[in-house]
């Protein structure tokens, strides 16, 4: 039996919010395993089948980042899991954007959703971290943070997000160099991908745009964040290769 947690605000407004990146990535591994639809339980949406031969269950705390303890312990004391059969996904500001790590037990490296876990179920539980960058400043963190991912960074993001679920089942064995090794190839496809023209380049200004909407816009968005976002710039068009293959530079 296996936990997995990813951690994340409540609501449709911080959905696409890069705080948000492990909850999207429980997302993809219930659509990749074909889990039953999540329901209200143990403070957070909950949902529980199977990966492989081995049960699973999938939880994405609904108590605010400050307080997604609360829902891990009582998940954990409700089906009497081990903190070693727990996986926690989340977003790191110390890493560059798409980059992975994974490891078992560590500190919390100032992230408040692991400093409210850490004292309900212990520090051994296994890490995932997924880079997201940093915005150069301190005073800028928050609006980081709490802003919706970029256009250019969906050529980085949605591969992540299905290679992670993809090879969710190394993480419920905790096959961890397996695990990296995996998703290391899927972002260098990505790169390759992007390098070769095989992924559409944005256009310039002044063309005609797609009337779609942008996955990472959508969901209503506070004042605050609406501020946070017009403050924030694309990626120029020439560098998005760039981007990607910064992803195995040192951090």
């Amino acid at each position: 039996m296996h936990l997995i947690v990813g951690l994340g605000n409540p609501g449709e407004q911080y959905a696409a919010h890069r705080h948000n990146v492990g909850a999207m990535a429980i997302d993809a591994i219930a659509t990749e395993y074909n889990f039953p639809p999540f329901r209200s339980k143990f403070k957070g949406l909950f949902s529980d089948g199977k990966i492989g031969s081995q049960r699973v269950m999938l939880l994405k705390p609904q108590t605010f980042m400050n307080n997604s303890g609360e829902a891990v312990y009582a998940a954990l004391k409700f089906y009497k899991i081990q903190p070693e059969d727990v996986t926690v996904i989340y977003d790191e500001l110390d890493l560059n954007p798409g980059k992975i790590r994974v490891k078992s037990g560590g500190g919390n490296n100032g992230h408040n959703g692991l400093r409210s876990i850490d004292p309900q179920i212990g520090v051994d539980y296994q890490r995932v971290r997924v880079g997201i960058g940093h915005p150069g400043q301190k005073q800028l963190v928050n609006s980081h943070v709490l802003s919706n991912f970029h256009k250019v960074d969906h050529l980085w993001l949605d591969p992540v997000l299905a290679a992670i679920a993809k090879n969710a089942h190394l993480l419920v064995k905790k096959e961890q160099p397996a695990f990296m090794n995996k998703l290391a190839l899927a972002v260098q496809k990505a790169d390759d991908d992007v390098s070769e023209g095989k992924v559409p380049r944005k256009k310039k200004a002044g063309a005609k745009t797609n009337t779609k909407t942008d996955p990472a816009s959508t969901g209503k968005s506070s004042t605050t964040e609406k501020n946070s976002n017009n403050n924030q710039t694309a990626e120029p068009s020439s560098q998005l290769a760039g981007l990607l293959k910064k992803l195995f530079n040192k951090e």
